[in-house]
Parts: structure tokens; C-alpha cells; sequence
């Protein structure tokens, strides 16, 4: 093993990463979040589509989801910039509970201009001062790690979500703590995912999730042939949202199901595998899992996905030769030797492993490399 080297926070979580975030509460905000971007180079902000006449269930979502990511431990620091003050110091006091330095700006009363200024200043110093942090050795079960597939083929099922499926164990034996979800995408395979619920009442609670799902397909009427699978994974061989599905439940490895979370929740059972209730939607499934606090994301694809997101990183694996020699600045590990028989199971996990570690020392992803920032907020329902 290389060994870990992280950043440890305030509240003692580790971050592989030290962002310094311009987190808009509102789409009215996005613009003056930009211009402090633009003003203070080296911070990060993460406009988004959504904030404004959103309620009940939809807007706690919301709420979580910024205070999740502002929260995360790949974030050093955070300024929030919102359109009125109540809700961008919701967001703000939300994150400052972690004990993170963040400072916060409403545009009411002031206007852009004055923001922008005043936010670049408290920016800057936040900026100078998170360049002064330095890793620290941490431990392989201190990290939070997530998970998901896309474009799915038959080389998926076989080969890249095993070897993710070998580490995610490895990684709930060393003590770290694991998120999968997908929900529409256990379709067929649900009952595999129960049977592995520590409890009785995790069982039923994981249950509950699914026939939810289930049941908003089914008011609609709505036919998914196209989206699940997509087209993607028809061309790939995946004629069945049930052969979808198995293959995607390999790369949850073997572990039992600790705990079942709520989109964009923290864990609340201590270390271990977790199911999060999520899109299959790639940008909105990480968005999600990086504001219940991963800090690290395997994401196995067939076909090619050149998925990234702009605070947690993107680890992308393929086992189809034809995705691995035409997307390679995309694909950051190539395990299509274990369909030539060139590889081992048990010696790709190591590969991955070994390129968890590597990553979470600082070693940029392909998506970080080429600037993929996909920042997806999930919406349950319309605004008001």
C-alpha cells in the first residue's frame, strides 16, 4: 500500500482535496458567484440551475445538498452568495457547524457589484489561508468513498464492477465507510441488496425506498424503455433493466448494508456500506453523494461516460477494449485484461487500490484534468 496522506478538517473528517468554494444559494446568484471566480482565481465556484420558489421536501433536499457540499471534506472553505439573506444564512450557518471558515453575502439591498467585491476580499484571505493547510498521514478506513456505473455494457457485469466490488470490501474491512444507490437501477436485483440489510428494519425501511420508486413510475404510466436501460446500454448488450441491475450490484462488493440515507444525507450508523435513495442520473447521483460527505468516487462505465464533478473526484475504470483505445484521456484505469484473461480479479483490485491511494494523495483524475465539473441538483417536483 503507498500509504494516505489527507487533509483532516475541523470536526477530524479527512478531505484528498482542499477547495475553497463559492457556493450560490440561488440561480439569480450564479453570476456574481462567477465574477468572484473570475476575481480570485484558484477558488471554485459551483453554479447550479435552481433555489428560487422551491418548498417542502424539495427545498429541504435543496438546502441539504449545499450544506453538503460546503460541508464536505474536500472543502477547505466556503463563501455563500444568495439573493436574500434568510436562506443564504441558512446555508451558511449549515456549513459553519463543521466548523469550517465560511463567510456569507446576500445581493438585496446591495447589488451585484458591492458583493462581488466584498465576497472576492473575504475570498482571497480564505484562499491564502487554505493554502497553508497540509496533508497529514490518515488512515485507508478514515475516507468516505462512493460509487456508481454508467453506460453499462455487458463488460460492466463481467469485469469493471468486480474489481470496484473487490476494493469497496476491502474498504469497509479497513473501517472506511461506502455509498451506493441508483435505486432505479436495482430494478429486478432488489432483493439481493435486502437480503444483505443488517437489519429487519433496515430491510423494510430499504424496501420502502425501492416501492416508492416504483410506484411514481407506475402513476405516471410512463413506459422507461430507452432510459432504463438507455440506449447506451442496448447497444452495449443489455437488452433488460434486470440484467442492468445485476451487473450493477456486483460492484457493491459482498459487505452488509449498514444503513439506509435519504438523497444527500450524512451517515448516521458509523462506518460501513450505506445505500443512498438516488438518481441514476450520473451528475446528479455524485452531486448527491458528495454532499452525504464522499470524498472519492469509483465509477465503472462500458461504452464511455466522461462524467467529473468539480469537489469530489472521479475515479473512471472500463473492461471494453474498444472505450479503453478511443475515450483513453477519459479512462484513468483499464481492466479489460481480465476479459483476455490477462489479469486477475484479486490483481485488479489491487490496481484500484492502488489508484484510490494515489488520487486521494493528489494525483489528478482524468476528469479533473480536463475540467469536467458536472454540478447537478436533484429536483423531486415543479416550484411554486
Amino acid at each position: 500500500m503507498v500509504g494516505i496522506e489527507g487533509y483532516r478538517r475541523e470536526n477530524g473528517r479527512v478531505g484528498v482535496r482542499n477547495h475553497v468554494v463559492v457556493l450560490p444559494v440561488d440561480d439569480l446568484s450564479n453570476a456574481a458567484c462567477l465574477s468572484v471566480g473570475a476575481q480570485v482565481p484558484g477558488t471554485l465556484p459551483l453554479p447550479h440551475a435552481y433555489g428560487r420558489l422551491q418548498y417542502g421536501e424539495d427545498l429541504e433536499l435543496h438546502f441539504r445538498t449545499l450544506i453538503g457540499t460546503g460541508a464536505n471534506p474536500n472543502v477547505a472553505a466556503a463563501i455563500v452568495i444568495g439573493i436574500e439573506p434568510n436562506w443564504t444564512a441558512r446555508v451558511a450557518e449549515g456549513i459553519a457547524a463543521t466548523g469550517k471558515p465560511v463567510e456569507a453575502f446576500s445581493i438585496e439591498g446591495r447589488g451585484d457589484l458591492e458583493t462581488v467585491r466584498l465576497a472576492s476580499h473575504a475570498a482571497q484571505r480564505l484562499l491564502q489561508n487554505a493554502s497553508e493547510l497540509r496533508r497529514e498521514a490518515v488512515e485507508l478506513g478514515e475516507l468516505v468513498v462512493s460509487i456508481k456505473c454508467g453506460e453499462s455494457d455487458t463488460t460492466t457485469g463481467l469485469a469493471s464492477c468486480p474489481t470496484v466490488g473487490v476494493v469497496v470490501d476491502e474498504l469497509v474491512d479497513a473501517g472506511a465507510t461506502v455509498f451506493f444507490g441508483e435505486t432505479p437501477e436495482l430494478t429486478g436485483g432488489e432483493h439481493l441488496i435486502a437480503a444483505r440489510c443488517a437489519t429487519d428494519e433496515l430491510r423494510e425501511q430499504f424496501m420502502d425506498t425501492y416501492r416508492r420508486y416504483v410506484q411514481g413510475i407506475e402513476s405516471n404510466g410512463a413506459d422507461l424503455l430507452g432510459s432504463q436501460p438507455t440506449q447506451g446500454n442496448i447497444a452495449g448488450g443489455l437488452s433488460t433493466i434486470e440484467e442492468k441491475a445485476l451487473g450493477n450490484i456486483e460492484k457493491t462488493g459482498t459487505k452488509p448494508v449498514v444503513g439506509v440515507l435519504e438523497p444527500a444525507a450524512a451517515p448516521t450508523n458509523g462506518a460501513g456500506l450505506y445505500f443512498m435513495d438516488s438518481s441514476s442520473a450520473a451528475a446528479e447521483h455524485i452531486t448527491l453523494m458528495c454532499a452525504g460527505g464522499a470524498v472519492l468516487h469509483f465509477f465503472p462505465t462500458g461504452q464511455g461516460n466522461v462524467i467529473g464533478n468539480p469537489v469530489e473526484p472521479v475515479i473512471k475504470l472500463t473492461a471494453n477494449p474498444h472505450t479503453a483505445a478511443t475515450m483513453v484521456e477519459h479512462i484513468d484505469l483499464d481492466v479489460s485484461g481480465l476479459l483476455r484473461r490477462e489479469l486477475t480479479l484479486e490483481t485488479a483490485g489491487t490496481q484500484l487500490r492502488e489508484l484510490l491511494e494515489r488520487t486521494a494523495n493528489g494525483r489528478l483524475t482524468c476528469a479533473e484534468t480536463l475540467g469536467h465539473r458536472e454540478f447537478v441538483l436533484t429536483r423531486l417536483y415543479q416550484s411554486a
